[in-house]
């Protein structure tokens, strides 16, 4: 009896995530796992308010799929448009947006965790750390200075893994840390902020990916040759990180 009711469980789970890949989404769902115009977060910038719901807008009409590779970020993530390109593997897709924090991110994950994906990549947290410091209104960014600490920060990021390990416990968590910038008053932060994503890897629902210390020179700042403005990585920084986690890309 009890193996026939185990059997059926796993067949009703095994027609839910083939409905999910391949029912188009309704309405009412479309509305509950995407943050529409009133859901921004009262720490982004203006300008990442605007391109926040452009992003939205675009997955709703490009959802993902049942299995898929998820890369979940901000501008670093979301310049390279096609990660199955960079490394050569299908249905890798990119959930970066620019200018995005790590309250953004857990406004937008009901698609992700509603897809159970094989894995996702997460890196976020650096736009969290620009807003704790600076206050500022240039007609483009406007930050508020309203994030409380880096503990916050790394909180949140705790948050985001915890969530989807819940909601998709099949899902292969991987949290890359915060990469190093050549900006010194974010560098202590940064350090707070990688620590705990460390420290709380014991807890075994993610694998921390150490990006900060392949990426961090003798003086604690980003290699310069890998940036183009101290924060963002150019060609050659993105050509290691795709070398990094090639070996992890191969096995999944």
């Amino acid at each position: 009896m009890l193996k026939k009711q185990l059997f059926l469980f796993s067949l009703i789970l095994v027609c839910e995530a083939l409905t999910a890949q391949t029912t188009p989404l309704t309405d009412k769902q479309k509305a509950k796992l995407y943050p529409h115009q009133e859901i921004v977060s009262r720490y982004h910038n203006n300008w990442t308010q605007k391109h926040y719901r452009q992003r939205i807008a675009l997955f709703e009409k490009e959802p993902l799929e049942t299995g898929d590779i998820v890369f979940i970020g901000n501008s670093i993530t979301e310049k390279i448009k096609n990660w199955d390109e960079a490394f050569n593997k299908p249905h890798v897709r990119n959930r970066g947006i620019a200018g995005d924090l790590t309250d953004g991110v857990l406004k937008r994950l009901n698609e992700i965790v509603y897809f159970k994906p094989k894995a996702v990549f997460i890196m976020i947290g650096i736009n969290d750390l620009f807003n704790k410091h600076h206050k500022e209104d240039t007609g483009k960014l406007k930050y508020d200075k309203i994030i409380p600490s880096a503990a916050y920060v790394g909180e949140n990021i705790l948050n985001i893994a915890k969530k989807v390990h819940r909601q998709s416990p099949d899902t292969k968590i991987y949290v890359r840390t915060v990469l190093p910038t050549r900006r010194a008053y974010l560098k202590q932060d940064i350090v707070v902020v990688n620590t705990i994503i460390k420290k709380n890897e014991a807890k075994g629902y993610y694998q921390v990916l150490d990006f900060y210390s392949e990426f961090v020179d003798a003086n604690g700042d980003l290699f310069k040759e890998l940036t183009v403005d101290g924060v963002h990585l150019n060609d050659k920084g993105y050509e290691k990180w795709i070398n990094f986690e090639k070996p992890i890309m191969e096995t999944l």
